[in-house]
């Protein structure tokens, strides 16, 4: 997804990475997620499209993790 090819993401691959971040689903409204972070004042929406998200909403989450210099936490 870094590389830029952002078509073709699986939703579920996508909340995964977004948990992996820190990220924690607040809410489901039909078919949109919200996601929020402890140490993000934005919230994250995400999509379900025919089972994969869509490529705008992954670019803002990945500028996200970008602005806020988020990590991957460990899994030890």
């Amino acid at each position: 997804m870094s590389a830029g090819d952002l078509h073709n993401v699986r939703l579920g691959d996508l909340i995964e990475l977004m948990e992996g971040f820190g990220f924690r689903e607040a809410r489901t409204e039909g078919s949109h997620h919200v996601f929020v972070h402890p140490d993000v004042a934005e919230l994250v929406n995400v999509q379900n499209v025919r089972s994969e998200a869509k490529p705008y909403q992954i670019r803002q989450f990945l500028r996200l993790v970008e602005r806020y210099n988020l990590r991957l936490k460990d899994d030890a």
